[in-house]
């Protein structure tokens, strides 16, 4: 597989108002799903497609009532940039399974409460 470093590059740009703003979520967000597929043939993970797609599902839910355009901006940049180092196969299997921690490992959650993280044997 070559990597061209230029494949996926865009420019940086602002939206220019809100349905600006939705249309470039939109296609962010249409890119990720297209590319679950892919994203689990390359990192050869071991969860289906549609535990991908949830998985970005949420992340972008998690942004849904961001009502600054700056802010909104952001985030599209960052999450081309996932988006770019994912694809070109810069990230490594570690960086991808960050996401998916709770589902992979159950030990990976945090105590609820002080003395149940006490009594487990962590600081």
């Amino acid at each position: 597989m070559v990597i061209n470093p230029t494949y996926l590059a865009q420019r940086t740009r602002s939206s220019i108002n809100w349905s600006d703003a939705k249309r470039r979520v939109i296609h962010s967000y249409r890119d990720w799903v297209r590319s679950a597929p892919e994203i689990q043939q390359m990192y050869e993970l071991n969860l289906p497609v549609s535990t991908l797609r949830t998985k970005i599902r949420q992340e972008f839910e998690r942004h849904r009532y961001v009502n600054q355009l700056r802010t909104i901006d952001m985030l599209l940049f960052n999450s081309h940039q996932e988006f770019q180092e994912t694809l070109n196969y810069w990230k490594q299997l570690t960086h991808i399974l960050k996401y998916f921690r709770a589902e992979e490992d159950p030990k990976a959650r945090l105590p609820s409460n002080f003395i149940e993280g006490f009594l487990e044997g962590r600081n």
